[in-house]
C-alpha cells in the first residue's frame, strides 16, 4: 500500500462508499441533466472526488495526470491508428465489399449474428478496444446498407468482445487471476469456453439485439467517412480481408511467441524473436496494418493525388476521434482517483470477512471493485490477489475448481460497466449514442454477461467440486 492509500484508510468503508455514490450521481447529473460535455464533467468530478477522499493537494495533479496519461498511453495509439485504418477501408469501398459479402453469407436478417461471430474471432487475441476500432468500418457499412440502427450491430460486436476480453486467456484478467490462484491456463481456457459460448449467445448476442430493437433508432455517425463515390473499381475482397486480418495475425504471433518463451520452448534472449515480438505488439501491429492499407487501398489505386490523398484521409480520420481520446483519458482519470481513494480495497476487505462461499466471494469482490473504479483488469487482478490465500489453503480446490473460481472472478470484473469505465466512453462515442442510451443498453449487456457467466461457472464448480 502506498502512502496515499494508507492515508485514505482513515476514512471508513461507509464514508468511502457514500463518496463514490455521490461522485457517480453528480457525474450523471452533469452529463445527462445539465448537458455538460463528458470530458469536462469527468475532470471536475475527478477533482472533487480526490479532494473528498483526502488525496493531498500536493499530489492532486500527479494523480489526475497519471490516470489520464496511463489510459491514453494504452488507447491513444490504438484509436489513432485504428481510426485511420477504418477510414481507409471505408472510403476505399472496402467496408462495402465486406458488408455485401457478410450479408450474402448470413442473410440480411442474420447480419448482426454474423458480425457478432466475427467479433468473437477478432477479440480472441486482442483487447476489446482495438478489435472494436478495427471492426468499426464493417459495423458502419452494414448499418448504412440495411438502413438499420447502429446499435443493432454495434452492441452484438461489443457483447462478443466483452465475453472474450473477460474470460479467455491471453487477456490479462484471466491470465493474472490464474497465476494468483495457481490455476492451469489450459483449464481456465477450457472453462472459459464452456461458460463463454452460451453466455455470448444469450447475453452478448440475443440480449444485445433485444435492447437494440427496443431503443429508438440511432443513426450511423459520420466518423469514418462515406464509401467511395468515384468510378474506381472497389478493392478485392481478399485485399480488404488481408488488411483487417493482418493486425490479428501479427498479434497472434506475439501471443504464441510469448507463450513458447514463457514455457522455455524458445530462448528468452534472441534478437530475431525480440523483433517479431515487437511487431506483434498491438500498437505496432495496427501501425503496420495501417501502412499496408495506405499502399494497397489508396496509393496503388489512386488516379491522382498520391500522398495528398493519404494525408487528407489521415486529417479527416483524426479530427472526429480527438474528443473520444480525451473522454477516454478522462474516464481513466476518474477510475484512477477512485482506485487511489482506497474505495475498492476497503469494500473488498469487508466482503472477504463475511464468510460467504469462496466462488461467490470472488465474484462479489471483483464486482465491487469493478463498480468502484472501472478497470476490469484491476478488478480481476485485485480480487484474485485477495482470494488467493483462501483458495491455495484448500488443496481440494486445485485443478478445475480453481479454474472455475478464476472464471467467476473475471466474470465479476467485466460486468457493471458504467461512467467510470474508459471502455464505456470509447464505445459510446464511436457509436455516437448518448450516455443515457449507453446506460440502458451497454451497461445492461455487461451486467447480463457477468451474471450468466458467474452462474454457469458456479454450476460447473458445484458439479465438479
Amino acid at each position: 500500500m502506498n502512502p496515499q492509500e494508507a492515508a485514505n484508510t482513515a476514512l471508513s468503508t461507509p464514508t468511502l462508499l457514500i463518496i463514490c455514490a455521490v461522485a457517480i450521481a453528480v457525474l450523471l447529473t452533469l452529463i445527462i441533466r445539465i448537458k455538460l460535455h463528458p470530458f469536462f464533467a469527468l475532470v471536475l468530478v475527478s477533482i472533487g472526488t480526490a479532494i473528498a477522499t483526502g488525496i493531498d493537494v500536493s499530489n492532486l495533479m500527479d494523480t489526475l495526470i497519471g490516470g489520464f496519461g496511463k489510459t491514453l498511453g494504452n488507447v491513444a495509439l490504438l484509436i489513432g491508428f485504428g481510426a485511420v485504418l477504418g477510414r481507409i477501408v471505408a472510403t476505399s469501398g472496402g467496408a462495402r465489399v465486406l458488408s455485401d459479402t457478410l450479408i450474402r453469407a448470413c442473410g440480411r436478417d442474420r447480419a448482426p449474428f454474423g458480425l457478432s461471430v466475427a467479433a468473437l474471432l477478432f477479440c480472441f487475441p486482442i483487447f476489446l478496444d482495438a478489435a472494436y476500432v478495427v471492426m468499426l468500418p464493417i459495423i458502419y457499412a452494414i448499418a448504412r446498407e440495411l438502413k438499420s440502427s447502429i446499435l443493432l450491430f454495434g452492441l452484438p460486436v461489443g457483447g462478443a468482445g466483452l465475453v472474450m476480453h473477460a474470460l479467455m486467456p491471453p487477456h490479462p484478467g484471466p491470465v493474472a487471476a490464474a497465476v494468483f490462484l495457481h490455476a492451469d491456463i489450459g483449464q481456465v481456457l477450457f472453462v472459459g469456453l464452456l461458460v463463454g459460448l452460451p453466455t455470448w449467445y444469450v447475453m452478448g448476442y440475443r440480449l444485445s439485439v433485444f435492447l437494440a430493437n427496443r431503443t429508438p433508432y440511432q443513426s450511423v455517425p459520420d466518423m469514418l467517412g462515406d464509401a467511395h463515390t468515384d468510378d474506381a473499381e472497389p478493392p478485392a475482397f481478399s485485399t480488404v480481408l488481408l488488411v483487417l486480418l493482418l493486425p490479428l495475425l501479427l498479434i497472434f504471433m506475439n501471443t504464441g511467441l510469448s507463450t513458447l518463451i514463457s514455457s522455455g520452448t524458445l530462448p528468452e534472449d534472441n534478437p530475431l524473436l525480440d523483433v517479431l515480438m515487437l511487431i506483434g505488439e498491438t500498437p505496432m501491429a495496427l501501425l503496420i496494418s495501417t501502412l499496408v492499407a495506405m499502399w494497397l487501398l489508396v496509393l496503388k489505386r489512386a488516379r491522382n493525388g498520391g500522398m495528398n490523398a493519404i494525408n487528407d484521409i489521415v486529417e479527416n480520420a483524426m479530427a472526429p476521434v480527438c474528443s473520444i481520446i480525451l473522454i477516454t483519458g478522462a474516464g481513466g482519470m476518474f477510475g484512477t482517483v477512485l482506485t487511489q481513494s482506497g474505495i475498492g480495497t476497503a469494500l473488498a476487505g469487508s466482503l472477504n470477512e463475511i464468510g460467504m462461499p469462496l466462488i461467490v466471494a470472488g465474484y462479489v469482490i471483483a464486482s465491487v471493485i469493478r463498480i468502484a473504479q472501472g478497470s476490469a483488469t484491476v478488478a480481476g487482478t485485485t480480487a484474485a490477489g485477495i482470494m488467493a490465500p483462501a483458495v491455495l489453503a484448500a488443496p481440494e480446490l486445485a485443478g478445475l475448481p480453481a479454474a472455475c473460481i478464476v472464471t467467476a472472478i473475471v466474470a465479476g470484473a467485466i460486468g457493471y460497466s458504467h461512467v467510470n469505465d474508459s471502455g464505456f466512453w470509447l464505445v459510446g462515442r464511436f457509436l455516437g449514442v448518448s450516455t443515457r442510451t449507453m446506460l440502458t443498453t451497454w451497461s445492461v449487456v455487461s451486467v447480463g454477461i457477468s451474471l450468466m457467466a458467474f452462474g454457469l461457472a458456479w454450476l460447473l464448480f458445484a458439479f465438479i467440486a
